[in-house]
């Protein structure tokens, strides 16, 4: 009997690894799309203040540059290899994948990075040292790799939830996978979130500049450009949700927490107030209320959204093959790949996991409750929290309290093990394996009844 190539599972029951996931790549959102939309910014004035012999807006550029230094580069340098770590250990399949289809392109990104990273540093430090001509095409060149960065990888993105054409399952290839609608709405959507993020960041700076003339000029430029990335998320938010899959959309309508659509409207109706007041009033901007607009954007709006968008694309991890636990759903020839749910079907899962203890493979009376507990951490902690009662979707939260193990297993054979929910994962357990998972729900339900009962 052959395993099949599953890893060791990265359980973090105090948050659950989904969640880790979700803040590292939080913060590296914010850090990694304003230097994008700074590098657009910055060719805009350095273009500006040349042909209209405006050395004060370099000045700005100079100001604002040396903060993104810190702030982006340095910050994002972190927190980048952080989201590699945090997703190789909790999805190393899904990382596999990627990988595996998009290697050349992650080359590519990483050339366009270094010209950035060389960008910013020429484009900063260069301020009156090189003729006007070359550095301008210096920043124009900055803003172009800083772009062509975030559209390759929002390619890789697009393909997590859905590759580019369903060629692609039987072809292989990067212009099946890559170039798909997703990839060009969520390009779009992104673009203006930079932009947006981008004013909101400048701000900081040119509100504490001491010239009143200047600090208002370039808050309300400011305000200007991130309307207009505002305006460029709504008006591509509908395209957007368009391009992704049916399962994706039923995700979104129904699975999300009600407060999360709320909390992203607040956020966008609060950047739109905020650049209004740029515009009309540039005395009410400080570095304080502008730093807390950047909490705001990254509490109420990026956090949910990237929750959101990690929820969306279940039970798949990557590319519509790759289930969030790890387990390959089905074949894709174009790629060599086999699906490994037949092996799971046949033999059970506490046969094939190759890093399961050996006391663990055979259900007993005395180990059923230990072997539940693994099933649950294998094969459900990617999406959930299975040790307790409150983190990112708590397995108590779906069976009401139950503690009827009979129940609760009818329960499982109708949705998990058939597969009839469209946005959970295929689990075909044997019938003691089941048994295992029940009787550890039943234990969860149990124990939450106590702890509500002593409070």
């Amino acid at each position: 009997m052959e395993l099949i190539s599953l890893y060791p599972t990265w359980y973090d029951p105090a948050m659950g690894s989904g969640y880790w996931i979700a803040l590292i790549a939080t913060i590296h959102v914010l850090f990694s799309h304003t230097s994008v939309g700074a590098a657009i910014f910055f060719a805009y004035l350095v273009n500006k203040a040349y042909r209209e012999d405006r050395p004060e807006l370099l000045e700005f550029v100079k100001k604002y540059g040396i903060f993104l230094l810190i702030f982006s580069y340095v910050m994002g340098s972190i927190t980048g290899p952080g989201i590699w770590y945090s997703t190789t250990v909790g999805s190393p399949k899904g990382i596999s994948a990627l990988i595996h289809s998009f290697v050349w392109k992650w080359a590519t990104e990483w050339v366009f990075f270094v010209i950035e990273v060389v960008g910013v540093y020429l484009v900063i430090y260069l301020v009156g040292k090189v003729d006007k001509r070359t550095h301008t095409y210096i920043a124009f060149i900055f803003a172009a790799a800083s772009y062509a960065t975030m559209m390759l990888i929002l390619g890789i993105l697009s393909f997590m939830m859905w590759p580019g054409s369903p060629e692609w399952f039987e072809k292989g290839g990067t212009l099946y996978s890559f170039f798909g609608q997703n990839t060009f709405a969520q390009l779009m959507i992104r673009t203006g979130f930079a932009m947006a993020v981008t004013a909101v960041v400048g701000s900081i700076i040119a509100s504490a500049f001491k010239d009143d003339a200047l600090k208002d000029e370039v808050l309300r430029k400011l305000a200007g450009f991130g309307l207009l990335g505002v305006s460029i998320m709504i008006g591509t938010y509908f395209w957007y949700v368009q391009t992704v899959p049916a399962n994706a959309l039923e995700v979104m309508h129904n699975r999300m927490p009600s407060w999360f659509a709320p909390a992203i409207i607040a956020t966008f109706g609060l950047m739109l107030l905020y650049f209004i007041v740029a515009l009309f009033n540039t005395r009410l901007l400080t570095p304080v209320i502008a730093g807390a607009m950047v909490v705001v954007i990254t509490v109420l709006g990026l956090f949910p959204e990237e929750i959101t968008r990690e929820s969306m694309r279940k039970p798949y991890v990557a590319g519509q093959y790759v289930y969030s636990n790890q387990i390959i759903a089905r074949d894709v020839p174009g790629m060599g790949i086999k699906a490994e749910l037949p092996k799971v079907e046949k033999y059970g899962i506490l046969k094939v996991h190759p890093f399961l203890p050996d006391n663990l493979r055979t259900v007993t009376a005395e180990n059923k409750l230990a072997v539940g507990k693994q099933i649950a951490v294998v094969m459900c902690s990617n999406c959930h929290q299975v040790t307790k009662t409150e983190g990112i979707r708590p397995l108590t939260d779906y069976f009401g309290g139950e503690t009827n193990v009979d129940r609760i297993k009818r329960y499982l054979k109708g949705t998990v093990v058939a597969g009839n929910i469209m946005y959970m994962p295929r689990i075909p357990l044997k019938e003691a394996e089941l048994d295992a998972l029940a009787t550890y729900i039943a234990h969860l339900n149990g124990d939450n009844a106590k702890t509500l009962a002593a409070k």
